[in-house]
């Protein structure tokens, strides 16, 4: 039975080898102190994070995510370690919640190998503070304790490590931080809540946010635009846990009020209705397909999940599915580490024990250990089987009913393409898969406006390194990127969207050539240092009127003729062209682009840009990086799976493209009479 620990509480733990799992709803870092008798810190190398996220007998998690789980093997810690502290914090400067007090209250269970849970303890109370050290285990005795501390810190990271005796705590606080914004940068999050007012018609440009409000686009009503995406939460196993805002239509409730189901396991199929969605936006539509029979699983509908809309309705069930997805890994990789845990153990019992060598009653525990381990496994893969299986009939389904915005470039959908009247809620950039389900992929889609740059990637190879010729990947990285702007060119009203090109030497215009010879670009792509400072001083200016038109609140003072649109700036071979001045308003429309309707679309390879050394790694951080061909550099925010990105890109001797392209052209050239 689980005991449910209160503040100061303490608890025995009835094995050494445990997992500690954390649920947050809002992603946090997670780590460990090993501390002596004393209770002191010896140092930093008795410090687990996610810079250093294994010690002797620990390990954490290498990012901050809004699910933890924590391994620890207690006899293998070292002789002189007698409590081990569990520490939480909220990320900084990654534009998140800066206080406890602010997110749900985080919930703490230590469960054993084969998820029962011994402790758990929600942290509430919290205000203030941005880091708290949530458990200790202690030897007491010969045995192994928990506690339920809760101590917060209102001076963070730094804080907490010098309040246990660490003297290069600040440092340490530092380099924890860099650690996770890198693990940040690569992360892709779900979607947010929905306003309950938002108005998704095009409006008129004179709607110019006040000055404490940030810029949502053109025509877009103040703040009704959210941000670009927040995880879905996971309820801890056994209890309620508290999580974050779902994305489904508006009138979502308190994001830190919502309870979530219990997480998946390994023995069990996921619960495909998605309680989590039940929320006071309209319900779905009623299903189409005929009523399950008695024992077999729902028959899935495209459009089942919670919305004001189909695109809405979809939009949620695509992220359901990722999660969906997530989780169910989750729950197998969970089952085949327990599974070889055991074996493991028996093994280590067989090898201890002097009498299993003599006759046969070694081989037969050896064998015993494999056919149990062996029985585990393919448990284990029978559940996750008739989940993917259930996925991929979903995927079916809903990839046809996809819109324009979400959908590939093979979808039909495209071919009776005309330009629309409002802004999606969101675009596909690509493909995401596990390992474990190499033949289902999950759209890949991101909240529209932008919310952050996107970086193609032209410096890796394939992930089975078949594609090593540099000068091929360069132009699969610019195709990737035209193919993401055509896109983005055709999914907005016509009018409202303009792409500016930077290319100093020219490498990029058989690329370009679709959106060069369609007269859709804003200008001829900019060559050479003298293009290069031409368009960036025109963007930085724009985004300098625009801020003050916010601040000031004063949309009516904008130029005369003044272009509304949402701008996209697209550079190609980084840094060639640019000076150090140029890469100063790079950086500046990185950081400040997007909150004006700005947004940057780099194709480089951060290895050449390698002679400004750490200068240019905050500009690599704020953008969202894909690549031009499969590599697993993504994770999601729930278990922090690495997944294997695909890009988005238009099939091969395919038109689609540029009919699309003249398309948008007709279209701004009726708008522009």
């Amino acid at each position: 039975m689980t005991a449910e620990l209160v503040r100061g509480q303490n608890h025995p733990l009835p094995e050494v080898r445990l997992e500690v799992r954390i649920s947050a709803g809002k992603p946090v870092v997670a780590g460990a102190t090993l501390s002596d008798e004393q209770g002191r810190v010896r140092g930093v190398e008795w410090v687990a994070h996610p810079g250093a996220p294994t010690l002797p007998g620990l390990e954490v998690s290498k990012q901050a995510a809004a699910d933890h789980r924590l391994a620890f093997d207690l006899d293998a810690l070292p002789g002189a370690v007698h409590r081990v502290s569990v520490l939480l914090a909220l990320p900084t400067g990654v534009g998140g919640p800066v206080r406890f007090g602010a997110v749900a209250a985080p919930f703490v269970a230590v469960t054993g190998l084969d998820g029962l849970e011994v402790a758990s303890y929600t942290l509430t109370g919290l205000d203030t503070e941005s880091a708290v050290v949530a458990l200790e285990l202690y030897r007491r005795q010969g045995a192994w304790k928990v506690r339920a501390v809760g101590q917060g810190y209102a001076g963070g990271l730094a804080e907490l490590l010098t309040d246990q005796g660490l003297p290069e705590a600040r440092q340490l606080a530092g380099s924890i931080n860099e650690a996770v914004a890198q693990g940040l940068a690569r992360s892709v999050a779900a979607p947010p809540p929905r306003t309950p007012d938002t108005d998704r018609s095009r409006q008129a440009a004179a709607s110019a946010p006040g000055p404490e409000q940030p810029y949502a686009g053109p025509g877009t009503a103040a703040g009704a635009v959210p941000p670009q995406q927040t995880p879905y939460p996971s309820g801890p196993q056994g209890a309620a846990a508290s999580g974050t805002g779902l994305p489904g239509g508006p009138a979502q409730p308190d994001p830190s009020s919502v309870t979530q189901p219990p997480s998946p396991t390994a023995g069990g199929t996921i619960n495909y209705s998605h309680p989590g969605r039940q929320t006071t936006a309209p319900p779905p539509p009623p299903p189409t397909a005929p009523p399950a029979q008695p024992g077999q699983p729902a028959q899935p509908v495209a459009g089942d999940a919670t919305g004001w809309s189909m695109e809405e309705r979809l939009y949620n069930q695509v992220w359901g599915m990722f999660e969906d997805l997530a989780r169910t890994v989750a729950a197998y990789r969970s089952a085949v580490d327990f599974a070889d845990s055991r074996m493991e153990k028996e093994l280590d019992q067989v090898l201890s024990d002097p009498r299993s060598r003599i006759g046969g009653q070694g081989d037969e525990a050896r064998e015993a250990a494999r056919a149990k381990h062996t029985q585990l496994v393919d448990q284990a893969r029978a559940a996750l089987d008739r989940d993917l299986a259930q996925l991929a009939a979903e995927a079916e389904v809903v990839e046809p009913a996809l819109p324009m915005a979400y959908a590939r470039w093979d979808n039909p959908v495209w071919h009776g393409y005309r330009a629309p009247m409002e802004i999606p809620m969101a675009l596909r950039l690509g493909d995401l898969r596990l390992p474990e389900t190499e033949n289902l992929s999950i759209p890949m889609l991101v909240r529209l406006p932008l919310e952050r740059g996107l970086w193609v990637d032209s410096g890796r190879t394939s992930l089975d390194g078949t594609l090593a010729d540099s000068d091929q990947l360069r132009r699969l990285a610019m195709d990737t990127a035209v193919a993401h702007a055509a896109r983005l060119l055709a999914v907005y009203p016509a009018g409202e969207f303009s792409v500016h090109v930077i290319d100093p030497a020219g490498t990029g215009a058989s690329s370009l050539a679709p959106l060069t010879q369609s007269g859709v670009l804003a200008g001829p792509p900019a060559a050479g240092a003298a293009g290069v400072t031409d368009v960036l001083s025109r963007l930085t200016q724009r985004v300098d009127l625009v801020q003050m038109a916010m601040r000031g609140g004063a949309a009516d003072s904008l130029p005369p003729g003044f272009d509304t649109a949402e701008q996209l700036l697209i550079v190609n071979d980084f840094p060639h062209g640019f000076d150090d001045r140029a890469v100063t308003r790079l950086r500046y429309l990185a950081d400040e682009g997007p909150a004006v309707g700005v947004h940057l679309m780099m194709v480089a390879d951060r290895e050449d840009a390698a002679a400004y050394g750490p200068l240019l790694d905050p500009l690599w951080r704020s953008l969202l990086r894909i690549t031009p061909v499969p590599d697993d550099h993504l994770a999601d925010p729930w278990v922090g799976h690495a997944w294997t990105y695909e890009p988005s890109l238009v099939p091969a001797n395919s038109q689609v493209l540029q009919q699309v392209l003249a398309q948008v052209a007709a279209a701004r050239r009726s708008w522009n009479r």
